[in-house]
């Protein structure tokens, strides 16, 4: 292994051409660097200075290794540059739909972690109604949520609306059923809980034959005439067909929030440029 102080009192002798003027420049006694220059001589194997009346110059085998020795020690330099840079690193706790994840994925966040290397994004997916929870329990700094409420003043922003429909198989016969049988997002969820804060006695009962996060779960249900499901408009296809809450006596969805969630205790500069970075990238979310 070849010692970075010995590197550098190697190139030092390069450079000067001259044991005493490097051992100047780098602050150390000539009978110091002549014996590093040896050390550096056992290490590799071969002679690396040659040695006359004018001075000193470079073999073959010091040629070649100074070309590395430079590459090394800015190699050690960058690596200690770096880890300086990030002692204090900062850490972000983001919360995502687990609907959502890929979306956001795609674009804003590797592009807020390629831009910002020494700040460490903790990402951590979960149904909105969890994330909304989980942030005012103070385990994340930022969270985008579906929720038919929009942010209090200071606490967040709406990104855009997000309208859900009732959405059977085309054709299909499970929403003719007296108890209809229903696929939904899991506990917690705003959507699932508007379904059930909306349902009337006098309606058909419900029966809730899937709970998932997936979106694809969901839609898979509907198309295979399993179940009907309230949908998010932009995922409705022509294997489905919607249901209008009247006429099948459903409960009513209102319409829905995708908004920026904030802990206004943790935000930093790095949080702004997260939010701003997301905000950029709403519009590649509304399809």
């Amino acid at each position: 292994m070849l010692k970075s102080e010995l590197l550098e009192g190697f190139i030092a002798v390069a450079e000067c051409g001259n044991l005493s003027k490097a051992a100047e420049k780098i602050c150390r006694t000539q009978s110091t660097l002549s014996l590093q220059i040896k050390k550096l001589e056992e290490s590799v194997g071969q002679s690396l200075l040659l040695r006359d009346n004018k001075g000193v110059s470079l073999t073959e085998a010091g040629e070649t290794l100074l070309n590395y020795a430079y590459k090394m020690m800015q190699l050690n330099s960058q690596a200690l540059d770096e880890l300086k840079e990030c002692q204090n690193k900062e850490v972000i706790r983001l919360g995502v739909p687990t609907d959502y994840i890929n979306r956001y994925l795609s674009s804003s966040l590797l592009e807020f972690i390629r831009e910002f290397t020494c700040i460490e994004l903790v990402i951590d997916t979960d149904v909105s109604g969890n994330l909304y929870k989980r942030l005012h329990q103070g385990e994340f700094d930022v969270i985008v949520a579906t929720h038919w409420q929009t942010p209090a003043p200071g606490h967040g922003e709406q990104l855009f609306e997000r309208r859900f429909l009732w959405v059977a198989a085309k054709g299909g016969n499970a929403h003719k059923r007296n108890t209809i049988p229903m696929a939904l997002y899991p506990e917690n969820c705003p959507i699932r809980a508007q379904v059930f804060a909306n349902h009337q006695i006098s309606m058909r009962q419900i029966n809730v034959l899937l709970s998932t996060p997936s979106p694809t779960a969901l839609c898979m249900a509907v198309e295979n005439d399993l179940a009907i499901a309230p949908i998010a408009e932009f995922r409705i296809n022509d294997n489905m067909e919607v249901l209008d809450h009247i006429e099948h006596n459903l409960p009513p969805l209102p319409m829905f929030n995708e908004s920026l969630y904030l802990n206004p205790d943790t935000q930093t500069e790095a949080t702004k440029q997260l939010i701003t970075l997301l905000k950029a990238h709403t519009e590649k979310y509304r399809q």
